[in-house]
Formats: structure tokens, sequence, C-alpha cells
């Protein structure tokens, strides 16, 4: 069984979910290669990943976000 592939049309329903929940300035972008994954950036810094998770006929989807020791030095 192949893996989900993220589409064009599920980045835009993400994005639209996420930028009413967390922030207006996020965007969803679909990467280069086609597969279950797109990219959740705030502006131009990519905050981590989405990705689309098929089971027993049900959709959701995860979102991961990346926090680098180094964004917390200075906190």
């Amino acid at each position: 069984m192949s893996a989900p592939v993220f589409t064009a049309a599920e980045a835009s329903k993400v994005e639209t979910f996420l930028r009413g929940r967390l922030n207006p300035g996020l965007s969803v972008r679909l990467r280069q290669r086609p597969d279950e994954c797109a990219e959740i950036y705030l502006e131009s810094e990519c905050l981590g990943v989405v990705s689309k998770n098929v089971e027993e006929g049900e959709t959701s989807y995860s979102f991961e976000i990346t926090i680098l020791d180094i964004d917390l030095e200075n906190l």
C-alpha cells in the first residue's frame, strides 16, 4: 500500500485551519516531490511539517513543530 499524497487542495484547507486557529501569517507549502507531508512556514521560517495520515478510511493531519536548541538560548 502506498503512502497517501498530500494534495494542493488539502494544503489549502489545512492552511486556512491553521491561520484561523494559530496565526494568520502561517502558510502550508507542498514539497517538490509528492509525499504525505507538507511544510509549515511563518513568513520565511520553516516551523515544521504537517503529515497526512489515513487509517481505516479516516484521514487526519498531524502537525509537528521543530524547535532548535539555538532558538531557546536567549530566552
